[in-house]
């Protein structure tokens, strides 16, 4: 964006000082033309990992690359004017050491012109979020059910009942403690995600996690009717563009075999009407 463009855009201190306001509102975007479209409502524009499952065929975000987070981060960022991009770093990227997330977040953030990453998980991580922190890099934190540890968790499954509560909540407090802006809560319990909300001086951003949250994200093709692999109970649907799109598909191929398409309007004469060669 050029120095003389006459929209701000949105970023991590904005981001921080939304607490308590108005909901924060946050979608998935992987491409520059759902950017667009993202960023005339949204906060918050997220390059997630889920972009390996919904739009690679993944079973899961392990297999998502730098590569691929780079290529759609730099997509999402051309479609943006006002909603800030947040990007995901990928499984193995981070969790090594604090110097290796320091060089993975600054590769993601010079190739892609993202403001911030996110990185997944809690006391563990606390660290390395500090380390990012202290260096210049703005980090969204992740807690609950972090995908990319499902194997370890066992599934896709509520995170913070029996006895898991204070798990949580001290995962809060110390991502917060690290320097996190604000931290996605996913699939908690709605209590458990409402006593978080008021304990912490950052936003809390939830998936699964009630309306309590200071705002709420999903993946905007989930939400769309695009993505129709698995419906998690959190998500509502708003549309049905994939069911749309299939009908307006099977269309097209039936006018193809039926050779109605193209029709006249849609091909060019041997000789312009009214002109003689």
């Amino acid at each position: 964006m050029s120095a003389t463009s006459p929209v701000r855009p949105v970023l991590p201190p904005d981001i921080r000082a939304r607490k308590g306001q108005a909901p924060l509102v946050v979608l998935t975007a992987y491409t520059t033309p759902v950017a667009r479209l993202v960023d005339a409502h949204c906060d918050m524009a997220l390059v997630g990992d889920s972009v390996g499952m919904v739009l690679h065929g993944m079973p899961s975000t392990i297999g998502v690359t730098m590569e691929m987070m780079i290529l759609h981060g730099r997509s999402v960022v051309r479609g943006l004017q006002k909603a800030m991009a947040v990007i995901d770093m990928p499984f193995g990227s981070y969790e090594e050491s604090p110097q290796q997330a320091y060089r993975n977040a600054a590769r993601l953030m010079a190739e892609t012109g993202a403001p911030c990453v996110k990185l997944e998980g809690g006391v563990h991580m606390a660290e390395t979020i500090a380390f990012l922190t202290k260096r210049g890099i703005s980090v969204q934190a992740h807690i609950g059910l972090t995908p990319q540890s499902v194997n370890t968790l066992g599934g896709y499954k509520v995170v913070g009942r029996e006895g898991e509560a204070d798990g949580v909540m001290e995962d809060a407090l110390a991502i917060e403690a690290a320097g996190a802006f604000s931290v996605v809560l996913e699939k908690i319990p709605v209590g458990l995600a409402a006593r978080i909300t008021q304990r912490l001086s950052i936003p809390t951003i939830g998936i699964g996690a009630g309306v309590a949250c200071d705002g709420q994200v999903l993946v905007v093709d989930d939400m769309l009717g695009f993505f129709t692999e698995f419906r998690p109970k959190f998500v509502k649907r708003y549309a049905d563009l994939g069911g749309l799109a299939s009908d307006a598909i099977a269309e097209y191929a039936a006018e193809v075999r039926a050779r109605t398409f193209p029709a006249e309007e849609h091909s060019f004469a041997d000789v312009v009407k009214g002109k003689q060669p």
